[in-house]
């Protein structure tokens, strides 16, 4: 979990109304409009009204993580996390159902200070949001079970397996956190916890944490979005204020923690390279010098233009990668450095280096152009990050809860506006010294151990008696019938939802320009969209599309690959180049006072790239030791492997960028197939957000009047034959945590006209949190933190996947159900019209949460560019999903999905995995082994 707080300041909001403010100016700016009431029972209220879009977020912050736990009784705040989800009192079943019928975007999250939990819904959904929110909060503790217990405790550790211990480097920061802070310091232990604490812990234990934290008074709720306030209020109080105030909170004070000396220490991982941590103890949020290292950070790592990543991965090339945070929390905070060293490399010669750009900042403080880029860089980061009503509700809590000033906007902002070079240069001084912990991780040098051998990460035992045993809160119901907390509300008639108008218009070049103005927030977005992707790779050169957009932003005619990237910053902008099987992205959005100058660089790179001969050399060894580090990853292992099983190595689709190809690319091939692709003819520029055609047009043709046509060549996609009969494949991993699962076949191209009812069928299969699979293998079976399906649609037949990381010791288990599934929507469990009505609701309802922000936007239309698709396919969108009968449902998934031809790939431990899955009937006994590269191997 990421304990940085979000940065956002009233800057962003103010936006909203008045022109925009210069930072310079460091003028006073009026607060975000918002209102706030105080129950009786002590829940603090917060609501902001925006109409923009016809969606409410709904946000709930406790102020109660992990640090509220104690020794021997840790993981309670992320278990009940959990657990919120699973049923209250007036509605004993699981959250997600009624809340993704509505179209919800719904979750929550912990970390060591606080617990969240949010919907986003549309506008005509609020009670429902409040009413479920209310009932957790007030009535959790009278539906809860010993079988519920069991069965979270077995999602977490599945979460244990997918965050930490089936992740490269996953469990550093738990080391840190135990070499930091002494045993009893509530930042000793992480906030997941110990899986021994949660296996013993009694229903009484987790009770008693409960009753204690997860109280009115204790919690902070914003509203956010368009709905009515009074209304709002009144339903706030309806459901909230019959819940009783708990008891007075007290706040863990332990002393801040010190180190007395240097600690060393090392320890290894099942990785390809050793990375290094310097951690040293730094501030708590939202005091004097938390800003100040924030800023200092920025200035070490943030870019390529700063000290440590100009320095170690660019000049002397010893990293591969290297990031500084501060890690700021509600008691105690850490500033971190970490980098991997390259094949090769030491980690003593990174902190060598590392120790002499501190000094060199200690010695001499940073550039005014150094602190512009880095405070340019917070302020636009801050306002693109309040496109979203849930972005907004998130840091009016965050205020809210850890300092009790919902208006603290202005003077969060003033904090980074006051830091001086000065300051930065002291904060170095007093916070980066020889007191801190040096920490390595290196590649293991022995036999892995299986986790799956752990008695805490196999599956908890469930006895009979207990399945259905209720606890002793849950008496029979003594309230009237007529009670509103017996009755899930009814939803008012759905909003009205406009979509976005496009503009379109045609340069003088033949480019062609869509324009959606979006003027709520001073932003501009910019995406070039080209029309073609890895798919015209050169057989023997797989990777070049990849290669060529990677290094688009490396250096140009007019600019160095440092220049652009310190341009980039100093008007705190983003540029991302992209690419993909089907087209090939250049994506810029900026603030709108920064426009030229950002359109400026857009177009110099598109149109320029240069492809200097040292930066694509830098290039490529990075994405040689890229693709040596891929091999730490099951993930990734799956995604390759599986591809090149379903396509083969003469289909684009079954090839990617490898060590063969990486090194054949020259500078040549990168200049020829900018040239063939990246052309006017065969591209859409893409602007949202605070423009007009009229200023915009003459600005682009500018900027663009000497990018000239060309012949752009068109590709064909060879047809793959279906295997003959299903297959298990099996790639090797020894003391993986967990087992990765990929089950599919070929599916259908974006162009199908079976598009929309394939897209209802897989919501219902494995498409959403409510889908077949994900609640049978994650809430029934408790084998994994998460399984889906899905379609990848492209311009050519993609792969249908079902896919999950589970526990080791249910691999086959979960091979089983998995196809139980598949085989049960097409026919062996029927799909019932309520099931399908739900899930179209489900995706009609959640339609307009995709046109919050002006990247969301652009990307969709994005899709209509690459795949040609209508220009009413959007507004035709609702009609096309309500008008799939359950027919069409049973008609593609009998016609798409064939498990009788299915490839069913498993990279895990081999030696745990292969008894049972040789038991499999008419599986079992033609087991193929690959490596991880996809070859075939004993």
């Amino acid at each position: 979990m990421n304990f940085k707080r979000t940065f956002v300041f009233l800057f962003a909001f103010v936006l909203l109304m008045t022109s925009i403010v210069s930072a310079q100016k460091a003028e006073k700016l009026p607060p975000i409009k918002y209102k706030e009431i105080t129950l009786k029972n002590g829940l603090r209220v917060l609501m902001h009204v925006d109409k923009s879009t016809p969606i409410v977020a709904v946000n709930l912050w406790y102020h109660v993580g992990s640090k509220n736990e104690v020794v021997g009784k840790t993981g309670f705040a992320h278990l009940f996390e959990h657990m919120m989800f699973q049923g209250s009192k007036h509605y004993d079943k699981d959250y997600f159902g009624p809340l993704q019928e509505a179209g919800a975007n719904i979750n929550g999250s912990t970390n060591s200070d606080r617990t969240n939990y949010f919907e986003v819904v549309p506008s005509n959904f609020l009670e429902l949001a409040l009413w479920l929110e209310s009932d957790r909060m007030g009535y959790l503790l009278d539906a809860m079970t010993m079988e519920k217990l069991n069965n979270q405790r077995d999602v977490v550790k599945n979460e244990r397996r997918q965050r930490y211990d089936n992740v490269p480097y996953g469990t550093a920061f738990e080391k840190i956190s135990g070499l930091m802070y002494p045993k009893e310091h509530p930042y000793h232990w992480t906030t997941i916890g110990s899986l021994e604490d949660l296996s013993a812990a009694s229903m009484e234990d987790v009770k008693a944490f409960f009753r204690q934290y997860y109280v009115p008074n204790n919690t902070s709720l914003v509203i956010a979005g368009d709905f009515d306030p009074k209304e709002a209020e009144a339903l706030v109080k309806k459901y909230f204020e019959p819940i009783a105030r708990g008891g007075d909170i007290k706040r863990p004070n332990p002393p801040m923690p010190k180190l007395a000396k240097e600690i060393r220490f090392s320890t290894e991982d099942s990785v390809q390279l050793p990375r290094l941590y310097m951690v040293w103890h730094s501030v708590p949020q939202y005091t004097p010098d938390e800003a100040t290292l924030d800023m200092l950070a920025r200035i070490l790592s943030s870019g390529r233009g700063s000290r440590l990543q100009g320095s170690l991965v660019y000049d002397k090339q010893i990293s591969q990668d290297v990031g500084a945070f501060n890690s700021t929390r509600e008691i105690a905070g850490t500033f971190q450095i970490q980098s991997t060293a390259k094949p090769d490399k030491s980690t003593d010669e990174i902190e060598r280096e590392i120790l002499a750009q501190i000094e060199k900042i200690k010695q001499e403080p940073p550039t005014a152009e150094e602190m512009t880029r880095a405070l340019n860089g917070f302020e636009a980061s801050s306002i693109f990050g309040l496109q979203t009503v849930l972005g907004k509700a998130d840091q009016l809590n965050s205020y809210a809860t850890f300092l009790g000033k919902p208006d603290y906007f202005q003077a969060d902002l003033d904090r980074y506006r006051k830091v001086t070079p000065a300051d930065v240069q002291r904060a170095a001084k007093n916070y980066l010294t020889e007191k801190r912990l040096v920490m390595t991780i290196l590649p293991r040098t022995k036999d892995a151990k299986s986790v799956a051998s752990n008695p805490s990460n196999r599956p908890t035992s469930k006895p009979a008696s207990e399945k259905t045993e209720k606890t002793d809160e849950m008496k029979a119901d003594k309230m009237a019938q007529n009670d509103p907390l017996y009755r899930q509300p009814a939803p008012k008639a759905n909003p009205k939802f406009t979509l976005p108008t496009i503009e379109k218009s045609k340069l003088s070049n033949g480019l062609e320009v869509w324009l959606v103005k979006q003027n709520e927030l001073p932003i501009v977005s910019m995406n070039m969209v080209f029309k073609t992707g890895s798919t015209a790779d050169p057989k023997d050169r797989s990777g070049l599309n990849d290669m060529t957009s990677g290094l688009l932003d490396e250096g140009t005619r007019n600019r160095s690959a440092v220049e652009i990237a310190n341009e980039v910053q100093s008007i705190g902008a983003q540029l991302f180049t992209t690419a993909s099987d089907d087209n090939s992205t250049v994506r810029i959005i900026t603030l709108t006072k920064n426009f030229d100058k950002a359109l400026d660089i857009f177009a110099d790179v598109i149109q320029n790239a240069e492809f200097p001969e040292t930066e694509v050399e830098t290039y490529r060894k990075r994405v040689l030791v890229s693709l040596l580090q891929r091999q730490d990853n099951p993930n990734a292992i799956a995604n390759l492997v599986y591809n090149k099983i379903l396509y083969g190595e003469n289909h684009p689709y079954g090839v990617t960028l490898s060590e063969k190809s990486a090194k054949a690319i020259t500078r040549d091939d990168l200049k020829k197939y900018h040239a063939g692709i990246y052309r006017p003819n065969n591209a859409v520029l893409i602007v949202v957000g605070d423009a007009e055609m009229k200023t915009l047009k003459p600005k682009l043709e500018a900027n663009f009047k000497d990018w000239k046509t060309g012949d752009v060549s068109q590709v064909t996609l060879p047809d793959v034959p279906m295997p003959e009969k299903a297959l298990i494949y099996v790639v090797d991993k020894p003391g993986a945590a967990q087992s990765i699962i990929n089950i599919g076949q070929i599916g259908v191209s974006r162009e199908s006209p079976d598009y929309f009812p394939l897209v209802v069928m897989n919501s219902l299969l494995g498409g959403q949190f409510t889908s077949r699979i994900n609640m049978n293998l994650r809430e029934d079976k408790g084998y994994t933190y998460g399984a889906r399906s899905g379609f990848a649609f492209r311009r050519g037949a993609g792969p249908f996947t079902a896919s999950a990381p589970v526990q080791t010791a249910v691999t086959t288990e979960s091979v089983i159900e998995f196809l139980k599934e598949i085989k049960g929507v097409r026919g062996e469990m029927p799909v019932t019209q309520q099931e399908l009505e739900y899930n179209k609701e489900s995706l009609i309802r959640g339609f307009p949460r995709g046109f919050e922000t002006v990247d969301q936007i652009a990307s969709q239309l994005g899709n209509v560019v690459t795949y040609d698709l209508p220009d009413t396919y959007f507004n035709d969108y609702i009609t096309r999903i309500k008008a799939v009968a359950l027919d069409d449902v049973n008609r593609v998934a009998n016609k798409y999905l064939t498990p009788d031809k299915m490839a069913i790939l498993i990279v895990g431990d081999r030696k745990v995995i292969e008894p049972k899955l040789k038991s499999i009937k008419g599986l079992g006994d033609s087991i193929v082994y690959l490596d991880a590269e996809g070859n075939p191997v004993k």
